[in-house]
């Protein structure tokens, strides 16, 4: 039940990501970094649930991409408003 829901989280994600990519092509450029984070969230989840042979260095760093691009999209939704 638990690794389904692991699969329901992932495709969330990537329903989110491609949502907030739309966003972004149709006129909203500040949405580009929460479409990269959560693009990276699906990979790093991908690679956690298969146990894909990893450096942690590139989960890590991956994630630390993301977190800097999320920030990158808040700063200038929060300057927007």
């Amino acid at each position: 039940m638990i690794e389904n829901l692991q699969f329901v989280s992932i495709a969330l994600e990537v329903v989110i990501a491609g949502l907030f990519f739309a966003a972004a092509i149709r006129g909203r450029p500040y949405l580009f970094g929460l479409a990269l984070t959560f693009t990276i969230y699906v990979f790093y989840d991908l690679a956690r649930q298969f146990a894909w042979d990893l450096p942690d260095a590139v989960l890590f760093g991956g994630f630390f991409v993301a977190t800097v691009a999320a920030l990158f999209s808040a700063i200038k939704i929060y300057r927007r408003a």
